[in-house]
């Protein structure tokens, strides 16, 4: 199952702008520019199941945890979000309720449903990252990302490294260590489903060519890493394939 937490920059309408204007809204601030589109056409590359965020990071992320500070920014990368200003517990709540639990609700009822029928997801979530932060320029064509459980990052690894014109980071730029995520901290690692996550620099996937080629890229290394035996036992694919 394919994961994209920061996939839209939409704002709800009774929030209007959050006090910022289009290309604040534009920016890798309010989402993972591309993230959405190449999940999209993975989805449809290995015929995988999906859910996608319905609004921007900035009304609150999706990939923190409801009550973290750090859900719903006063300040993102420099830029203030004056519509986060002051907002008390009620305000928060709302927010919550309707455009953070909606999508994890999805992501439970997916898996029970993998559940009903015998079968434990490999979960994968995609993600992109931006060229540049704080003047670094990021070496890495794609991130990796897992945390004590590598199944499916070590074997992910090795495939895209088959091809010696990518830069492939192992918990890079971000770490799957890093205690702030939420996603896979709540839905994979918990109850030992294989997952990874993925960063795909911006710069590489912000056309439509570019995330159709990432998508075929990514999704030849993810089928062979879900045909490898370690990750079939673990999921129960061949309970699927004899259903």
């Amino acid at each position: 199952m394919l994961l994209c937490d920061h996939a839209s920059n939409a704002i709800p309408a009774a929030l209007g702008d959050l006090g910022l204007d289009e290309a604040a809204r534009s920016r890798h601030i309010a989402w993972d520019i591309g993230a959405a589109e190449v999940t999209r056409h993975l989805a449809g590359i290995l015929d995988a199941s999906a859910v996608l965020s319905g609004f921007s990071r900035l009304v609150v992320d999706c990939n923190r945890s409801h009550d973290d500070p750090s859900a719903m920014r006063q300040i993102s990368d420099g830029t203030i979000v004056p519509g986060n200003r002051g907002l008390d517990a009620t305000a928060r709540a709302l927010r919550a309720e309707g455009c953070y639990w909606p999508y994890h609700r999805a992501v439970t009822g997916l898996i029970d449903n993998f559940a009903g029928r015998r079968v434990t997801p490999a979960v994968v979530s995609i993600h992109t990252c931006t060229p540049v932060m704080k003047d670094f320029e990021r070496p890495w064509h794609i991130g990796v990302l897992s945390n004590h459980d590598r199944r499916m990052a070590d074997i992910l690894i090795a495939e895209l490294g088959r091809d010696s014109t990518l830069c492939v980071g192992d918990n890079q730029p971000y770490s799957g260590l890093d205690p702030h995520g939420y996603t896979i901290e709540t839905h994979a690692l918990p109850q030992g489903r294989p997952n990874v996550l993925l960063e795909i620099r911006q710069d590489l996937v912000d056309t439509h060519h570019g995330a159709l080629h990432w998508a075929e890229l990514v999704g030849k290394a993810l089928a062979n890493v879900l045909a490898h035996p370690e990750i079939v036992r673990a999921t129960g694919a061949e309970v699927r394939e004899a259903s």
